[in-house]
Order: C-alpha cells, then sequence, then structure tokens
C-alpha cells in the first residue's frame, strides 16, 4: 500500500506533526508538573495488579535496554478502564523514550498515518488507542513500517507520479482494543507481545484506592478503602472516580477520615449500591424482572425500554451483569437471573422460564 500526496509541499506539511491535533505528545523523561496530583503510575514497581503483564514487560524491557533496541511491538486487550493506556505510559517511561499517542478514529486518511509516522524519532513508543477502529487503507500502512520500517509514498498525479521510499527510525508500536476480534489477522499477527487485561481483584483495587488516597491527601482508613474496591466493579479507572466521589460527599459533611461506614454512606447517596451497581444497572435488572417479568429481552428492545443505545448496552453494562450472574444471554435475548430476583427482593413469578439463567 502506497501513500499518494500531490506534492512534496503537502509532505512537508503533514511533517509538522507539533501543531497537530491527532497527535499527543510527552516526553517520558521530563518533569511533569502534575506529577503529584496524578493518580497514574508512571514505573512498573507503582503498576498495581496484572502481575503476569508486568512480569513479562519487565523482561521484554530489560532486554531492550541491554540490547540499545526498541521494544517489540506490543497489543494491550481488555475492557475500558484497566490501565492500557496508562501501561503504554509507563513502558515509555522505563524505556526512557518519548510517548507520541493518538487513537484509531483520528486517523481518518493514510496521510494520517503518514505524517506521524514521519515525525517518530529513533526508539519512539507510538500508542494508538482503539486500534481496531482503523480503517483498512490506513491500516496497510502499518504493515511495511511495522516490519521493515519504511514508508512507500506517490508524488504527484498521473504520467508524473513517481515512488519513493522513506526510511522510518526504528519504533515501537502500542495498540489499545476492547476489542480484539474486530482486528484483521495480518495486523495482530505483527505484534511481537499480546496482553489481556483481566477485571482486578477486590484486594487489588483497595491497594490501588489506599495508594491514590495519599497522592490526593485523603486520610482514609483501610477498610473504607476495601469498601470502595469491592464496589468498583474490578475497574480501577471506577475505583478512582468513586475514591474522588467519596472525598467530594467526607469534605461537604466535615468527615475528617473516611471511615468504611462513611464510606458505603456516601457511596450509597451516589447510588452505588454494595455490588457495585449504579442506577442504570439497577434500572436494567427491574425492566428485566419488573415489566418484562423474566421472561428473555432482545438487546435492541431492552435498549430502547432504558433510553440507552444497544452498543453502549453491550459495551458498557452487559460484561459485568454477566460477570455477576444477574443477567445471561439465550438464543431469544437477555434473561434476568434468579440471582437478579433476589438482588432487587422480587419474588420469581410462577410464569417466568429460569431454565435458561441457571449458571
Amino acid at each position: 500500500m502506497s501513500v499518494r500526496w500531490e506534492s512534496t509541499d503537502d509532505l512537508s506539511k503533514d511533517h509538522e506533526a507539533a501543531s497537530d491535533p491527532r497527535l499527543v505528545e510527552t516526553t517520558a523523561q521530563a518533569e511533569d508538573s502534575e506529577h503529584d496530583t496524578s493518580l497514574r503510575p508512571r514505573r512498573l514497581s507503582e503498576y498495581l495488579g496484572q502481575r503476569r503483564i508486568k512480569d513479562n514487560l519487565t523482561v521484554l524491557i530489560k532486554a531492550a535496554r541491554m540490547r540499545e533496541e526498541p521494544l517489540d511491538h506490543v497489543l494491550f486487550a481488555g475492557p475500558p478502564g484497566l490501565g492500557k493506556t496508562t501501561l503504554a505510559s509507563v513502558v515509555a517511561h522505563e524505556l526512557g523514550v518519548t510517548l507520541k499517542s493518538t487513537s484509531g478514529p483520528a486517523i481518518e486518511r493514510s496521510g494520517d498515518l503518514a505524517a506521524i509516522l514521519t515525525n517518530l524519532e529513533a526508539h519512539d513508543v507510538l500508542f494508538i488507542d482503539e486500534i481496531h477502529r482503523l480503517n483498512r487503507a490506513v491500516e496497510e500502512i502499518l504493515y511495511p513500517a511495522l516490519e521493515d520500517y519504511r514508508l512507500d509514498i506517490i508524488i504527484g498525479k498521473g504520467p508524473a507520479a513517481r515512488s519513493i521510499q522513506l526510511e522510518l527510525p526504528p519504533f515501537t508500536l502500542i495498540g489499545a482494543t476492547t476489542r480484539t476480534g474486530l482486528l484483521s489477522s495480518p495486523l495482530r499477527d505483527r505484534f511481537g507481545m499480546m496482553g489481556r487485561l483481566d477485571y482486578y481483584a477486590p484486594e487489588e483495587l483497595s491497594e490501588i484506592v489506599t495508594r491514590s488516597a495519599q497522592i490526593l491527601g485523603v486520610d482514609i482508613d483501610p477498610s473504607a478503602a476495601q469498601e470502595i474496591g469491592r464496589r468498583s466493579r474490578g475497574t480501577p479507572r471506577l475505583a478512582n472516580r468513586l475514591l474522588k466521589r467519596v472525598r467530594d460527599y467526607a469534605q461537604v459533611n466535615d468527615i475528617e477520615t473516611i471511615t468504611e461506614d462513611a464510606a458505603a454512606e456516601a457511596l450509597a447517596f451516589f447510588e452505588v449500591d454494595h455490588r457495585g451497581l449504579d442506577w442504570m444497572d439497577a434500572k436494567i435488572l427491574s425492566l428485566l424482572c419488573e415489566v418484562f417479568r423474566g421472561r428473555p429481552v432482545g438487546l435492541t428492545t431492552l435498549a430502547s425500554a432504558c433510553g440507552e443505545e444497544p452498543d453502549t448496552l453491550e459495551d458498557v453494562y452487559e460484561p459485568f451483569l454477566l460477570q455477576q450472574g444477574l443477567i445471561v444471554r439465550t438464543p431469544q435475548g437477555r434473561q434476568a437471573t434468579a440471582t437478579a430476583f433476589e438482588h432487587l427482593g422480587i419474588t420469581v413469578p410462577r410464569d417466568a422460564n429460569m431454565q435458561n439463567s441457571l449458571l
């Protein structure tokens, strides 16, 4: 796949990616003025959880630094909020190189990606979030860039067109995706390491909450950190978000030290129950149990009843409800389980066919 520019002037303009809104650049070696208030870890030693991936990265990074070579291309996969973007930043810091970030939807044309690639320096890390949303034409530009560090460019049109080949500095691509199945096989096979991030255990989330509380200057009991961790749906992003809301509640109500009871009171105020279900989760379960009386419901019908998009229900809310055994997927649609009725304190209707709901 070649990239076409109308003239060499266009190439020089695209080369000026410093002002490119598609690209966010941070220097891993530079001091971050907001480091003290940032909740994102900067080193692997600070990154909590995902032990298997951390161990693998530790070996790969150390080997790359010993050989003075770029790290092999890495793909991080997993549900939103588990730390894929943070891991990319941590890898850049550990390598002592520059991190340049963009996302799949932001790269609309082949020239967009080419402009980014030609502005990389040796051993830079290019992070592409939602890499599964790259279109096929753009994706094909990556193949020679990832394997041979080169870029094929066609300048001009018609008989006057000529092809040139640009050599790219060796770099590392880190891709992040929530849908590995949407990646094409040729692109997926070009990653040297694939790391699947799993949901965090409540104990790991408790450690994350404790660390974040120290950074935010919040006085919190270990039991309160555990309470927030239990309600964070296995997701560090949500754990930090809930911690901030509990902090706000405590400040407004003159609570100096956040105890377990204070944390539970604050989370109840913000409609997060002991399972970590929020008001939308409760609405979904209520519709399935009360309105549809335990019968299977199609995703589109359920989304209309909730006032949400089907994709949002499927990607954001459904995974946790499935994990908790509160709903199941059947050939006829989504169906509440007996556990969901019990959670809501509702008696299972006699005419409800719960045979598909047993886990």
